[in-house]
């Protein structure tokens, strides 16, 4: 029995809806992993991922699963047992990097921060005198809260300085080379507008110098995936793992979209749809749980208003518009709601769908 696709339109904090050239891509026909063709398009991709990361590392490339391998990838590659990583904590995923970090061997120095609020680039980069690594989230998914990631390059010293862009890169002001980020992980179901699955990755010549020589993972060694995406000087390219190339047909599609629009013009949008978002919730009455000045266009975190079933209104929105919204995280998963604009979803008609389906479901509730 054939069953109709329910189109969703998702509001969440990921997966958001794609664009549409990413949606074309990925069912193309399907190139092999090494057909010269397929070569062109990963050497384009990963060029496009230089543009959405603001570097120009020749290890920048789209590392085979989400956003959470990006993060995997960068400890493995950057800790050996007993190393100290200092890891800022203002929510959910800067938890998970303690984690990560501790599985990798590390020594972990944990700052912890309220979440809702941005990191404290002074405390974090004081929290110990000789790291091998400072982590922190810019984007935290969880809070709906950016951080100043430029004012901790400036002072992480000799560490190296690890960064979680999932949520901002494609659709916030992001700059590698000039913050000081050294390793940098992403996922495409955001702001790239692409679905899950890949996670676009950067480590600078410096910190590939740095890097444990035989890490832990085989499959995530940045050494043979260098030399995967030829970014070897001087030697050929090298066979490492069969490439998902349906997916980077995609990713490579969705960032042709970003580049025609301009990179510039597509951060004004998101900025522009989060703010009207902001707005228009305030309007209805209901409070913003992030900092003012901290929040992201990108996700927009809200609190549940008292009386009101998180869960009743969520289900009805799904219900009567197809409409995704997404719960809070941690112990505010009952009391704050994570709302969407990104990828293409990041513009004025969504942000009227979104207010007008909620003001109704907030009547029922």
């Amino acid at each position: 029995m054939t069953e109709t696709l329910t189109y969703r339109h998702l509001f969440g904090p990921g997966p958001s809806n794609c664009y549409p050239e990413a949606v074309s891509a990925i069912a193309a026909p399907i190139l092999g992993h090494l057909d010269p063709l397929f070569i062109e398009m990963l050497d384009d991709t990963c060029e496009g991922l230089r543009e959405v990361w603001g570097t120009t590392n020749a290890r920048t490339l789209p590392l085979s699963g989400t956003g959470s391998l990006g993060m995997e990838a960068a400890f493995v590659n950057t800790i050996e047992k007993g190393d100290v990583a200092v890891v800022a904590v203002n929510g959910l995923f800067g938890e998970r990097m303690c984690e990560v970090a501790r599985r990798a061997g590390a020594e972990v120095v944990r700052v912890d921060h309220e979440w809702g609020r941005p990191i404290d680039p002074e405390r974090v980069a004081s929290a110990h005198p000789a790291p091998k690594v400072i982590a922190a989230v810019h984007a935290e998914t969880s809070t709906g809260v950016r951080s100043d990631i430029a004012a901790l390059g400036k002072l992480k010293g000799d560490a190296l300085l690890i960064t979680d862009a999932v949520t901002s890169i494609g659709g916030l002001e992001l700059k590698a080379d000039d913050w000081g980020i050294d390793v940098g992980y992403a996922g495409t179901q955001k702001c790239l507008g692409v679905s899950p699955g890949l996670a676009p990755f950067t480590i600078s010549d410096a910190a590939f110098e740095r890097r444990v020589k035989d890490p832990r993972s085989w499959y995530l060694d940045i050494g043979l995936l260098g030399g995967y995406v030829g970014a070897a000087s001087g030697s050929k390219r090298t066979y490492h793992h069969t490439a998902p190339v349906a997916m980077i047909a995609s990713l490579q599609a969705g960032l042709g979209r970003i580049r025609n629009e301009g990179l510039d013009a597509v951060q004004a949008r998101h900025a522009a749809a989060g703010l009207a978002l902001q707005d228009g919730l305030q309007d209805m009455g209901l409070e913003l749980f992030a900092d003012e000045g901290s929040r992201l266009p990108s996700l927009t975190t809200v609190r549940v208003p008292d009386g009101v079933h998180s869960a009743v209104v969520r289900s009805y929105l799904l219900e009567n518009f197809s409409l995704e919204i997404g719960a809070g995280a941690g112990k505010f998963a009952d009391t704050v709601w994570r709302i969407g604009m990104m990828g293409p979803n990041a513009n004025p008609a969504s942000v009227v769908l979104v207010l007008g389906a909620l003001k109704e479901a907030l009547a029922k509730a």
